[in-house]
C-alpha cells in the first residue's frame, strides 16, 4: 500500500472516530432532553424563538435566568411562590434552554433585550415586572434602559451590572470568539470536559452553599451537557462584555426596582456589582442576604420570592392622581 493510500485510510479512521463520538454526543443530548424535556410554549420573534411557561393569575411577572441556565432555575422554587396573586412567566433567554436565536451575534445584550421585548408584544404581556438573575440581570437592565415603555419595574437578583475585571474560574474555557471554533469544541471536547468537571463547576457556582442533589433534573442542569448549550453559553459569555458600553448609561433608568445579593457570592462581587449600581440609582431598593452565594433562586427561594413580591408591589402600585 502506497503512502497516499495510507493517508486515505488514516483519514477514514479519523472520520469514523469523529462520527462515533458525534453519535455518542447526540445520544447524550437526547438523554438530557428526556430528563428535562421541552414543556412550554414557543413564540417566534424576529431573530429566533422564545420557549416559556406560565402559572398563576394577576399582574405579570417575567423571570429571566442567567448564564448557562434556563427557566427551570426559576421554576425550581420561586415561580410557585409568586403564582398566588401574579401571572408568572418563566422564559428561556434567546438561545438558551429550548429557545432559539438565528446567530451567535444575537447574544448581544441589546439584541436579547429586543427579542424579549418583541416576545412581550407578541404575547400581549403588558407592563410586567421583569426579574433578572446574574446575566439575566444585565439583560433586564438593558430592557429597562432601551425599552422602558414595556416594563412597570424590575427586580435584579445577583445581577451583572458592571464590567468584570477577572472572569470567575467557573467560566474558564467559555471565551471562544469564533462561532466556528465554538461548534468544533462543542462537538468534540467541550461536553466530555463539562461532564468530567461538572461537580467542581457546580461547587464554584453555588459556593459557599451546596448545590442541591436534584439540581441536575429539577433545576435543568442536565441541559447544560449538550453541544448546543456550550455554543450558547460561550456566545453569551463573550457578548456579556458588551456591558462596558451600556453601564455608563444606567443613570437614565427611572423605573422602580431593586437589587438582591448574597454577601458571599463567589461569582460576582456584591459591592462592585450590586452596591455600585444602587449608588448610581439611589431610588432602587437594596437587600443583602448574609452568608448566601450566587444561586439565590435555587438556594434561597423564600427570600428571593419575598424580594420579588416587594418589587412587584412597588411596580404595580396605583399612580397617585394629579
Amino acid at each position: 500500500m502506497g503512502f497516499g493510500e495510507w493517508i486515505i485510510v488514516a483519514l477514514l479512521v479519523v472520520a469514523g472516530l469523529i462520527g462515533l463520538h458525534a453519535a455518542r454526543l447526540k445520544r447524550g443530548q437526547r438523554l438530557a432532553e428526556a430528563a428535562a424535556p421541552r414543556i412550554g410554549k414557543t413564540t417566534k420573534v424576529p431573530g429566533g424563538a422564545i420557549h416559556w411557561v406560565e402559572s398563576g393569575e394577576g399582574p405579570p411577572i417575567v423571570l429571566i435566568h442567567g448564564l448557562g441556565g434556563q427557566f427551570r432555575h426559576w421554576t425550581y422554587g420561586v415561580a410557585e411562590k409568586l403564582a398566588p396573586g401574579y401571572r408568572v412567566i418563566s422564559l428561556d433567554r434567546p438561545g438558551a434552554g429550548y429557545s432559539e436565536r438565528d446567530s451567535d451575534d444575537h447574544a448581544a445584550l441589546s439584541t436579547q433585550a429586543r427579542m424579549i421585548a418583541d416576545f412581550l408584544e407578541a404575547e400581549g404581556i403588558e407592563k410586567p415586572l421583569v426579574v433578572g438573575h446574574s446575566l439575566g440581570g444585565a439583560v433586564t437592565l438593558t430592557l429597562a434602559l432601551e425599552h422602558p415603555d414595556k416594563l412597570s419595574g424590575f427586580a435584579l437578583v445577583a445581577p451583572l451590572t458592571h464590567p468584570v475585571s477577572k472572569p470567575p474560574e467557573a467560566f474558564a474555557g467559555l471565551g471562544v470568539r469564533s462561532p466556528l471554533m465554538r461548534r468544533a469544541l462543542a462537538w468534540t471536547v467541550a461536553v466530555p470536559m463539562a461532564r468530567k468537571y461538572a461537580e467542581a463547576t457546580l461547587a464554584m457556582v453555588f459556593a459557599p452553599e451546596p448545590a442541591p442533589d436534584d439540581f441536575v433534573t429539577r433545576g435543568g442542569g442536565v441541559l447544560g451537557l449538550r453541544p448546543r448549550a456550550f455554543v450558547s453559553t460561550s456566545a453569551d459569555f463573550v457578548h456579556s462584555t458588551g456591558i462596558a458600553e451600556l453601564y455608563p448609561r444606567w443613570e437614565a433608568i427611572a423605573l422602580p426596582g431593586g437589587v438582591l445579593y448574597g454577601d458571599r457570592d463567589a461569582l460576582l462581587d456584591y459591592e462592585e456589582q450590586g452596591a455600585a449600581l444602587v449608588s448610581r440609582l439611589p431610588h432602587l431598593d437594596w437587600t443583602v442576604l448574609e452568608g448566601r452565594g450566587h444561586m439565590l433562586p435555587i438556594t434561597a427561594p423564600e427570600e428571593t420570592a419575598a424580594f420579588i413580591r416587594r418589587m412587584a408591589e412597588r411596580a404595580f402600585a396605583p399612580t397617585p392622581a394629579a
